[in-house]
């Protein structure tokens, strides 16, 4: 690992991967080592807060080592400390466990399979604008938390896609049924009438079918000036939440049981064209090519700009414990699309 500059000298790099092309910009994750003792996480947190946001301004993320993190409760602590400010989740398309207020554990994803890129929530009306990972048992492999530069994915993608994008923007249609997360757990409510108070203000259209399922669909910007810089990111899940990036065999078995238009989740191009396998695979190797990341040891804190960068989970064995608070929303002006 390479030193970093002087304004963090207890820090060191992890460099990603070089295929993305001879004149891609350098990318790195800082790593943020604690001295020993550190005393409480929250007190070291507090104590280099504005170095930590200067790493993340610069980098889009930095990993927090030798903290010693091991409880939710301590999690919350730093995050406080860090000034990350806790909202609640709504929409979440993935099972979560809550540990404690506003803190949840990371989406519950079968250990074997990959978790794409994707920046939580870009679908929504309001957007963490931070991300607080605090591992508290690392897996025995794999398992990392891995994020990509959505700045850098912009400049690697196609012209002409990108374009299209920026023009039409991305639809995200969703099916709550028995399958998946159900509309009570997305919404945090068993009120329908609650659900109808959200979708309106959040720009969902949405239907409730006779069965009691739920529809809902909406239309959002996928490319966007960063609020604190100006920048153009990729802000999107176009592709992660796109049939074609599902398991071959577990989207059949869903159209036959459920029809086309009964997926938990499918997505397009904004004036409604399906995606071509061609489009979701160019995104996907394209976040592929910028990936970064530090295996996960026991203790360690990643915080991350969730609107710069996206993040994933690689396949793991063992146990694996990793909670996540979401933080800081914004409203992207722009982003909600009629």
């Amino acid at each position: 690992m390479s030193s970093l500059p002087v304004h963090a000298p207890s820090a060191t790099l992890v460099e990603g991967p070089t295929d993305a092309g001879p004149d891609a910009p350098a990318r790195a994750l800082p790593v943020l080592t604690a001295g020993s003792p550190t005393g409480s996480a929250p007190d070291w947190a507090a104590r280099r807060r504005d170095e930590i946001h200067t790493l993340v301004a610069e980098y889009g993320a930095v990993l927090l080592r030798g903290l010693g993190v091991g409880s939710p409760a301590e999690v919350a602590g730093a995050a406080a400390a860090l000034g990350v400010e806790p909202m609640t989740e709504r929409e979440r398309f993935a099972p979560r466990r809550s540990h404690a207020p506003d803190v949840y554990s990371s989406s519950e994803w079968p250990a074997d399979e990959p978790m794409c890129m994707h920046h939580e929530l870009s679908y929504a009306a309001e957007v963490p604008g931070l991300i607080l990972f605090g591992c508290l048992t690392a897996p025995a492999s794999g398992g990392l938390t891995r994020v990509a530069d959505s700045q850098q994915i912009l400049r690697m993608l196609p012209p002409e896609l990108v374009a299209r994008f920026e023009r039409d923007g991305w639809l995200l249609t969703r099916m709550y049924h028995e399958v998946g997360v159900s509309w009570q757990e997305a919404f945090g409510t068993r009120d329908r009438t609650a659900v109808d108070a959200y979708c309106a203000v959040a720009g969902l259209d949405h239907e409730w079918l006779p069965d009691g399922r739920l529809r809902t669909r909406q239309r959002r910007a996928a490319v966007l000036p960063h609020p604190r810089t100006g920048v153009p990111v990729w802000l999107n899940q176009a592709a992660f939440l796109n049939e074609r990036t599902m398991d071959p065999a577990i989207r059949d078995y869903l159209v036959d049981v459920y029809g086309p238009d009964g997926l938990p989740f499918n997505t397009a191009h904004g004036d409604g064209t399906p995606l071509t396998a061609e489009t979701v695979e160019t995104i996907n190797a394209a976040y592929r090519a910028a990936s970064i990341g530090e295996p996960w040891q026991s203790g360690d804190l990643l915080l991350v700009d969730n609107l710069r960068m996206a993040h994933s989970r690689d396949p793991y064995e063992g146990e694996r414990d990793v909670v996540v608070i979401l933080g800081n929303p914004v409203q992207l002006a722009g982003h909600v699309l009629s």
